[in-house]
């Protein structure tokens, strides 16, 4: 079992077809299906199953996804282990989506200039999600609001190093028509839209909306924060988002913003990584 086959059925597992995968490889298909098939035969078990035009893993398959992300990650990590004297190779990094936008424009571009050499890959998602993408190699550090979503009580056990690098004030939006809010009891509406489980931001919306109302708001859940502020400005719901994303918009909506308290942002990342490439990303972080 080489590291260029892992990379390879890693890519198809990812694609869900040969055609896509050998297309982002640079490779021929041929060479695709030929390399997928050797490390099967070496392995003595099937790891694609045709379904209509694609592919799906196998139980086997899906066991040796997991394998694939530890190795190959940790085979980057050995590289840029070996030549130490200066960031190169590949830093996959996990954002949630209003830090991509808010404070990681200048970090990576001074990043990318003062070190060509790195490749640098950058993935959104909520917190817990990019926690657990950490945690099973798929990503090599992430920024996330602390703590995740059903981390709470495990906060000392997980074997993640964390590093406070932002600290964000979180709003509250409220349609313009909504009466003024002194207090939480004040508060008139029982929805709140947000993104999916697993965003610490929600969460945060969720226990101050439950204590204004006495009850569990319902959620309304989308994907952006401009379809978020468009749903709060059409009087249906309430909102959350950080305040940096607000001082983003060139013309924010006339909304109501209630302040939610701060909440910090840290880059985790496994104990033991700490390639050049990771100590780069923190000193650029660390210059905003």
């Amino acid at each position: 079992m080489d590291l260029v086959a892992l990379q390879i059925f890693r890519t198809v597992a990812a694609e869900g077809s040969v055609t896509r995968a050998a297309e982002r490889l640079g490779r021929a298909q041929s060479n695709v299906t030929t390399r997928v098939q050797q490390l099967e035969q070496s392995l003595g078990c099937q790891l694609f199953a045709r379904e209509g035009r694609g592919l799906q893993l196998t139980p086997g398959g899906e066991v040796l996804v997991g394998y694939a992300d530890r190795l190959l990650a940790l085979a980057e990590e050995a590289r840029q282990a070996v030549c130490a004297d200066q960031p190169r190779g590949r830093l996959r990094i996990g954002a949630m989506e209003s830090t991509a936008a808010a404070r990681l424009p200048a970090p990576l571009a001074r990043l990318h200039a003062q070190w060509p050499a790195l490749e640098l890959e950058l993935r959104t998602g909520s917190s817990r999600p990019l926690v657990d993408d950490v945690l099973a190699h798929r990503l090599d550090c992430a920024l996330v609001a602390w703590p995740p979503p059903g981390l709470e009580g495990e906060q000392d056990a997980l074997p993640l190093a964390r590093t406070p690098v932002f600290t964000e004030r979180l709003l509250l939006a409220l349609p313009a028509s909504h009466p003024p809010v002194e207090q939480p009891e004040d508060l008139q509406l029982d929805t709140l839209a947000a993104f999916a489980w697993g965003c610490t931001y929600r969460r945060v919306a969720e226990d101050w909306m439950q204590q204004a109302l006495g009850r569990a708001p319902q959620v309304l859940e989308l994907a952006s924060y401009a379809t978020i502020l468009a749903c709060v400005a059409a009087g249906r719901c309430a909102g959350v988002l950080p305040e940096a994303m607000r001082e983003l918009l060139r013309a924010p909506p006339g909304l109501q913003w209630l302040d939610l308290g701060e909440c910090p942002t840290l880059l985790v990342h496994r104990p033991g990584f700490d390639t050049p490439a990771l100590a780069a990303l923190l000193a650029a972080l660390r210059c905003d």
